[in-house]
């Protein structure tokens, strides 16, 4: 799922790919969009996006939850985990993936997924303007569970001075789409006798589950049950 460098253009709502060379999409060209609207939908479709990095000399990826504010991303973390105390300045990669089919192809070559992904290229720039701070972690709360920045009691200065905010702008990103049935060969097809096609695979979220320290009786809040 190799995918394209795309830096945005200054007409809105589009996104123009550059010609990088450890970016240009060289395969299946035709899965890649163009248009800002998709790479901030798989954004803002997501829970969890791993990020990447290089810690004492080797690759690092991370799962992590985030938070976009119109073309910036925003992680946090503790302020005593190592990969933040030199995520300041470092070139850093965010993706953020979403499998939606198992294609079944005719072929075992032909095998695939059908996927929205977005990748994220970028130098990291560590959050302290207390306003940029409280925007970064209000979207990547609600991000993870909508509706809870009102619901929830606000981060206290304690809790502020022990969390570390980075932000990734989204000037050097790309989104890849592959969407429908599987690419068999025509004589695999003629052939027949083998099925083909696609199985769906959809997110679900169960039944909230009341934490034990509270009555047994108490309803979940319509933010937690509309979802």
């Amino acid at each position: 799922m190799a995918l394209s460098r795309c830096h945005f253009d200054a007409h809105p709502g589009t996104v123009s790919l550059s010609p990088s060379p450890r970016s240009t999409v060289t395969r299946l060209r035709e899965r890649a969009r163009t248009d800002r609207a998709d790479l901030h939908a798989v954004l803002d479709a997501g829970l969890v996006c791993h990020l990447g990095l290089v810690r004492d000399g080797a690759p690092v990826v991370l799962p992590t939850g985030y938070g976009r504010v119109d073309d910036t991303v925003y992680v946090h973390g503790s302020t005593g985990a190592g990969y933040l105390r030199i995520a300041d300045g470092a070139p850093v990669c965010l993706t953020v993936t979403h499998v939606d089919g198992v294609v079944y192809a005719r072929s075992a070559f032909h095998h695939s997924v059908n996927y929205r992904s977005a990748v994220v290229h970028g130098t990291a720039r560590r959050v302290t303007d207390p306003g940029e701070r409280w925007s970064a972690l209000r979207a990547i709360t609600e991000q993870l569970a909508p509706g809870s920045w009102e619901h929830a009691r606000r981060p206290d200065a304690r809790e502020l001075a022990a969390t570390a905010v980075f932000a990734l702008e989204l000037a050097e990103a790309s989104v890849k789409v592959r969407t429908g049935p599987p690419g068999d060969d025509d004589e695999d097809i003629a052939a027949g006798g083998r099925w083909a096609g696609v199985l769906p695979v959809r997110q679900a979220f169960g039944a909230a589950e009341t934490c034990p320290t509270l009555p047994s009786d108490t309803d979940p809040p319509a933010h937690v049950r509309s979802r």
